[in-house]
């Protein structure tokens, strides 16, 4: 059975998409059968790894709203045998509507996803920037939750309400639903607010934050304009460092195995980006400084979290 997880935050902006399609081509090259699920009617994860919406003929929505099989509307990724995607179109904006009267609404995806679990490892689903019908079925059906939290001032705001749905989803539909992690984006260890929203977020989740930050990284920014995950676009940035080690990290919590994901280069058939582009020379990339663990910057933390979160099951 495949571990299915939601990349989950209602807030946009916080690296969701990003992290679904970088995690799920990390646990490729981690030689686990991975599925990035597109749930978000903006397609962007689906765009990520280089399938043009407009080229895409069979989508979840086919499955969700028509009882299409869901293996129709899989498709491969040649540049990483392991991976597929169920891709995502602007149909997709219309499911909520048509799904609202129809009797067990909130476990058309976990059905769905029935005919899926035997053919991957892990199956990683990017949610819209909402909690609707869709971010609901999506909680419903899946293992468990990654949740990206940008290290801005905001960055901890609507976490709470994303809780209490978790809370909601655990004591009415998925009792089995954890918290896999929380994981810090657009981190730089040199801004005093990035530290302070480090340390709000370990003070409440502890040791389900992520030891590897993700950094702000302009090779991160740029790859999804090429249609590759960083894995591909540059594999020796420090943007593709720290997915590697978030996909490491994952695998000790659920596998408890000591992987190590060694990132791709010229000697495995994928190139690292030209250097004629911008922001690819070492020197350019050496001006974005490594992040390190968030550890290193977390110290005395007090008993009690400053912001006042709903208790929700993590399933430790």
């Amino acid at each position: 059975m495949a571990q299915v997880i939601a990349i989950a935050n209602q807030k946009g902006g916080v690296g969701k998409t990003t992290t679904a399609v970088n995690l799920a081509a990390a646990l490729a090259l981690a030689q686990r059968r991975t599925l990035l699920l597109d749930a978000d009617p903006q397609g962007n994860a689906t765009s990520g790894v280089g399938i043009a919406k407009e080229t895409v003929e069979l989508s979840l929505y086919e499955s969700l709203v028509e009882g299409q099989p869901p293996r129709a509307s899989v498709l491969p990724i040649s540049a990483l045998p392991f991976l597929s995607v169920l891709p995502a179109t602007q149909d997709l904006v219309g499911a909520e509507l048509q799904l609202v009267e129809r009797e067990g609404r909130e476990t058309i995806l976990r059905k769905t996803l029935d005919d899926l679990q035997e053919d991957y490892d892990y199956i990683i689903v990017d949610c819209p920037p909402s909690l609707g019908l869709l971010t609901l079925n999506v909680l419903t059906a899946v293992n468990g939750v990654v949740i990206p939290i940008q290290c801005e001032y905001y960055g901890l705001e609507g976490i709470s309400q994303l809780l209490n749905t978790v809370r909601l989803v655990q004591q009415n539909f998925n009792p089995g639903l954890a918290i896999n992690g929380v994981l810090l984006t657009m981190y730089d260890a040199r801004l005093n607010l990035c530290r302070q929203v480090a340390e709000d977020a370990k003070e409440y989740f502890g040791a389900k934050v992520f030891c590897t930050p993700i950094p702000r990284n302009v090779r991160l920014a740029e790859a999804p304009s090429f249609g590759k995950p960083i894995l591909l676009y540059d594999p020796q940035s420090v943007g593709a460092k720290s997915y590697l080690g978030v996909a490491e990290e994952l695998l000790r919590r659920l596998e408890h195995s000591e992987a190590t994901i060694e990132p791709l280069g010229a000697t495995n058939g994928v190139a690292a980006a030209p250097a004629d582009q911008p922001g690819s020379s070492p020197a350019e990339r050496g001006a974005e400084p490594e992040p390190g663990p968030v550890a290193e910057h977390v110290h005395h933390l007090p008993e009690q979290a400053p912001h006042q979160m709903p208790e929700v099951t993590t399933h430790d």
